[in-house]
């Protein structure tokens, strides 16, 4: 195989920006041969802009069945991620799966199940994960070097959304169309870059406010606290509310401080480790010394051409992904263990009870302002949509 035939399930906002990343030749090794959208309106686009040889469906199922991809990408409302992952790679598919992997860790380990019996490529569409900042935090609190983490802070609150925004669709912000609010929405990203970076905490306590700030039934404005198995502690801030809005994560180490903000990342290096200096200093107000370095990145950051590159990468060549599909529970486990703290007003540990988290979600599925179509078990065989 020189090239991959990919088909695109959903050619919604992020669907079609795909299929003209691949069009236009960004993406070497992929070829579009197929899309699918239920809205009319999304295949007429699909007709006037895309090459003449790429099928057209109104079904995702129809297109992984139809023999004409070797891969998808797919890249439709929440719910419908694992589904369609499962009838792909039950087909033979190689999988792309847009952010978050799902909406509930449970349906998510079917997901991982099916790829774990398929010898497919499974990807998950992490594209923060290309950013040279980050991937130099990972590098750098992975390797060590700076002891162990003390304490992790971010807040990420420059998502600013207005009442048109949430308006726009009666699925958004409703737990049955999408499954949450900002933390399933707009930081899954963020939510999988804490725990790459950082690893996974053992505890959470977060309250989340649902239509705090708008007329929505899901959070926009949520406070966490973490804390981790060797006793470092975190804060999680994130709301679609502040204008304007910040995003600074800071993670203080044993020997110092990194602190990313405005795309540069900066180190606060201690000239001893802080642990030995608290107990080895003489004078009860004595700092250890510090000095502030700009770190020096290698500047590359392909988003999601990035990640299609290396997913092409795995198929053809056996190269790395950005992020294998079955690390996607990891953030969506915090997610997960954030709204289950807020609902039950209580701590969880991790990983969490997810039969209690399904009951509960359900129960507020069953209220939601909207309805899917097809759906009476709540169980992932939901009706997909883009």
């Amino acid at each position: 195989m020189e090239t991959v035939r990919i088909g695109i399930i959903g050619i919604g906002n992020m669907g079609s920006s795909h299929a003209q990343n691949i069009t236009e030749g960004k993406v070497p090794g992929l070829r579009l041969t197929a899309v699918a959208d239920r809205r009319e309106s999304r295949r007429q686009w699909a007709r006037e802009t895309l090459a003449a040889d790429v099928t057209i469906f109104a079904e995702g199922d129809d297109l992984i069945k139809s023999g004409s991809c070797d891969a998808v990408i797919i890249a439709v409302p929440h719910y419908q991620h694992p589904p369609l992952a499962i009838e792909a790679f039950a087909n033979n598919l190689h999988v792309m799966c847009e952010k978050p992997a799902g909406v509930y860790t449970k349906q998510v380990r079917e997901m991982i199940a099916a790829a774990d019996h398929s010898d497919r490529v499974f990807g998950m569409m992490f594209n923060q994960r290309t950013n040279c900042v980050y991937r130099k935090m990972h590098e750098m609190v992975q390797s060590g070097k700076f002891g162990a983490i003390k304490r992790v802070n971010w807040i990420i609150t420059n998502w600013y959304r207005t009442q048109a925004y949430y308006d726009s669709g009666d699925w958004r912000a409703t737990w049955d169309g999408e499954g949450g609010g900002v933390l399933l929405n707009q930081c899954p990203h963020q939510l999988d870059l804490l725990q790459w970076i950082c690893g996974m905490p053992q505890q959470v306590r977060a309250f989340c406010l649902n239509g705090h700030w708008h007329d929505i039934e899901v959070e926009d404005d949520v406070t966490a606290y973490l804390k981790y198995a060797n006793g470092a502690t975190g804060v999680f801030v994130t709301t679609t509310a502040d204008a304007p809005g910040t995003n600074r994560l800071e993670i203080t180490l044993e020997m110092g401080k990194l602190v990313c903000e405005n795309d540069r990342l900066s180190l606060f290096l201690l000239d001893q480790n802080e642990r030995e200096f608290c107990y080895t200093a003489k004078g009860g107000f004595d700092t250890p010394g510090c000095q502030e370095i700009q770190v020096e990145t290698d500047g590359q950051n392909e988003q999601h051409v990035g990640v299609l590159k290396a997913f092409a990468g795995r198929i053809l060549n056996g190269t790395p992904l950005v992020a294998d599909g079955r690390e996607g529970i990891h953030g969506l486990m915090l997610s997960n263990a954030m709204h289950l703290s807020s609902w039950l007003e209580q701590t969880v540990d991790l990983p969490i009870d997810e039969d209690l988290f399904l009951r509960e979600l359900n129960k507020r599925r069953a209220g939601s302002r909207h309805k899917q179509a097809v759906d009476v078990t709540f169980d992932t065989r939901d009706s997909y949509g883009s």
